[in-house]
């Protein structure tokens, strides 16, 4: 992110106005019939919780769905594949020119229905994709009217950016007059006019180059929808957690300059220079090989190999939420999830259970004691609280990695994270994130870590 207190791509898109709704890149299949799956109910009104965050990912959940040449698979970690595929189609991509036949199929996700009805959703998704395969994410919902969206794609994601694969990609102008995505966020276009989301579902493609065996696996499928009110301030929260997780620490401003056809180089990778500093901390590791495109004479190339495998090749940039948490996953025995909380002590809640926490915030110089620059929007790690309850931050707008561990002031901190509206540098009314975040963690909890996520909403 850059320092100055610049428009950021998402604010610019989602005050846009959505003028048609982009095609499915596949023939429109069977929908699935409604039901309500595992884990869903009641239990963000129980909790008084303001997002509801839904995933598949047990066998049994997979074969909840309707599927059309899906596999569901068993195991130590379960989830969907190619088995025969129901078709082919052909897809041209807006960033190369290339049109290509692909084998599709599909799983529909049964019709959850949100304990939040919602002004916004952000789906998220971990998977396994081989050179020359690809997935396609969408979503339809149906309004608190008891009409329907259309189905809104909501990425089209390859780990890889070969040859042989797609251009990763959102798709803008999305819309229908009454909700629209821009870049990876469904949300309603008037929120003051009581409409809501009330139920959604999901719709996985997967692709294949024709005649191979190849198969995209995923394992994570889910999406969390969201109601957070208006507000330019939120309650202060009591602390009660003194803890530091040892997450490693890298600067994005050191890779200023490097690799400018990834949003202008290392500037603007505050979320991948995030994510890497998170998957190393759980382990996760970047081979000699995987590094050896990156000019040897850059420090930490594996920073710059974040920041190209999670660009987004619509949104121009490497910010896309969801592309980020997928990248997360492609490391071995690592889930991400892109989700909402509504405190501070979530947080301190999760960095008990030994989980450090990505989030999302955009703030003038002067409301952030310490930050030395002002941002319209901008990634860091949360790594754990001081004993006065103050926030431990991995912050990558450093100047090096020396002094990326910051220390900021609880109150400041969880506004400027918490807040749904802001002024801006002109005096103007802008948005917040509300609370956005991304959680990384093993794809076989402990026991204490199951219950921390189970705690903030996450299964």
């Amino acid at each position: 992110m850059s320092r100055a207190e610049q428009p950021s791509r998402r604010t610019v898109l989602a005050a846009a106005v959505a003028t048609a709704v982009a095609g499915s890149a596949i023939p429109a299949t069977a929908e699935a019939t409604p039901g309500t799956g595992a884990g869903g109910g009641d239990s963000g009104r129980a909790t008084g919780r303001q997002a509801d965050y839904r995933a598949w990912t047990t066998f049994r959940e997979w074969r909840c769905g309707t599927a059309q040449g899906i596999r569901p698979v068993a195991g130590a970690r379960p989830g969907v594949v190619i088995g025969a595929p129901a078709g082919t189609a052909d897809y041209t991509d807006p960033h190369t020119g290339r049109t290509t036949a692909w084998e599709y199929a599909t799983w529909t996700s049964p019709v959850h229905r949100l304990a939040v009805p919602s002004t916004e959703v952000i789906a998220s998704w971990n998977a396994h994709t081989p050179s020359g395969t690809w997935l396609q994410v969408e979503l339809k919902g149906t309004y608190s009217d008891g009409t329907d969206t259309p189905w809104y794609v909501m990425g089209r994601w390859a780990a890889g950016d070969g040859d042989q694969d797609i251009r990763r990609t959102s798709v803008d102008d999305q819309g229908d007059g009454r909700s629209s995505v821009w870049t990876d966020t469904f949300a309603v276009d008037d929120a003051s006019t009581g409409l809501r989301l009330a139920s959604y579902r999901l719709r996985l493609t997967l692709h294949r180059r024709p005649g191979t065996r190849r198969t995209p696996t995923v394992w994570r499928l889910g999406a969390m929808g969201s109601d957070v009110p208006d507000r330019f301030t939120v309650p202060a929260s009591t602390p009660g957690l003194a803890q530091e997780l040892r997450v490693p620490r890298y600067s994005q401003e050191i890779h200023k300059g490097q690799y400018p056809e990834y949003d202008n180089g290392g500037e603007a990778w505050c979320s991948p220079t995030s994510s890497q500093m998170i998957i190393e901390y759980w382990g996760g590791r970047l081979t000699e090989e995987q590094l050896a495109w990156v000019d040897p004479s850059y420090a930490d190339p594996q920073v710059c190999h974040a920041a190209r495998y999670t660009y987004d090749y619509q949104y121009a940039g490497c910010g896309n939420w969801p592309f980020n948490a997928a990248y997360a996953a492609t490391f071995k025995d690592l889930q991400g999830v892109v989700t909402r909380l509504g405190s501070l002590t979530d947080l301190e809640t999760l960095i008990a259970a030994g989980i450090p926490a990505i989030t999302s915030q955009s703030f003038l110089e002067k409301e952030l004691t310490g930050a030395g620059y002002g941002t319209s929007g901008h990634l860091m790690t949360v790594i754990g609280f001081t004993a006065d309850g103050d926030v431990i931050a991995n912050d990558p707008a450093s100047d090096d990695n020396e002094s990326v561990r910051r220390v900021y002031k609880r109150r400041e901190w969880e506004n400027i994270w918490l807040r749904t509206k802001r002024y801006n540098a002109g005096g103007k009314v802008a948005s917040g994130t509300g609370g956005v975040c991304y959680l990384y963690f093993p794809a076989h909890p402990t026991p204490r870590q199951r219950k921390a996520l189970a705690a903030v909403g996450v299964r």
